[in-house]
């Protein structure tokens, strides 16, 4: 039921994700089944309203266009909380177990009325934009790992439906 009702948020109220809820999301998703147990992730919270205006102003500086938006309060589609992961990258399942990893948080962040969405390319801006460097420095990602993905957690401010899937995609091999 979860995994069919679950959407991706867009929208967020401005209210924070208390740690101690994060805290059972963030548990949940180290959880996630993971290759030989390597556990080969880590992940940053970030929900320090400082360091997430601080490089949204650095986004909005070089993508003016977003001001256009009133609705635009953050690059993090306006959540109060992100949850950045990192990859080891000598291992080469690593991605693979990051995605279980942020699967069992989005669903357990839903499970308990919490909104998610993954996001690529706030961490991409971050992994390429010069001005960003310091804020990439002050998630401390490990020696030997990469950031891969973010993923943005609050209480929801949408109610999305849910968009088609195709179910051809889907074949049984005899």
């Amino acid at each position: 039921e979860t995994i069919m009702a679950r959407r991706s948020i867009r929208q967020y109220k401005p209210q924070p994700v208390g740690r101690d809820t994060m805290q059972i999301i963030l548990n949940c998703g180290i959880n996630a089944p993971n290759g030989q147990n390597k556990q080969s992730w880590a992940i940053r919270v970030v929900d320090n309203p400082e360091y997430i205006n601080g490089i949204t102003e650095i986004y909005k500086k070089k993508n003016p266009q977003v001001a256009d938006d009133s609705s635009f309060k953050n690059m993090f589609r306006n959540a109060p909380t992100v949850v950045f992961i990192a990859s080891d990258k000598s291992y080469g399942m690593s991605q693979i177990d990051c995605g279980l990893l942020g699967e069992n948080m989005v669903l357990s962040a839903w499970s308990m009325g919490i909104g998610s969405c993954c996001l690529g390319s706030p961490v991409r801006f971050m992994q390429t934009e010069p001005e960003a460097a310091d804020y990439l420095k002050r998630l401390n990602i490990p020696d030997g790992y990469e950031l891969l993905y973010c993923i943005a957690f609050g209480y929801p401010d949408e109610a999305p439906a849910a968009k088609p899937r195709d179910p051809a995609k889907i074949m049984f091999v005899e």
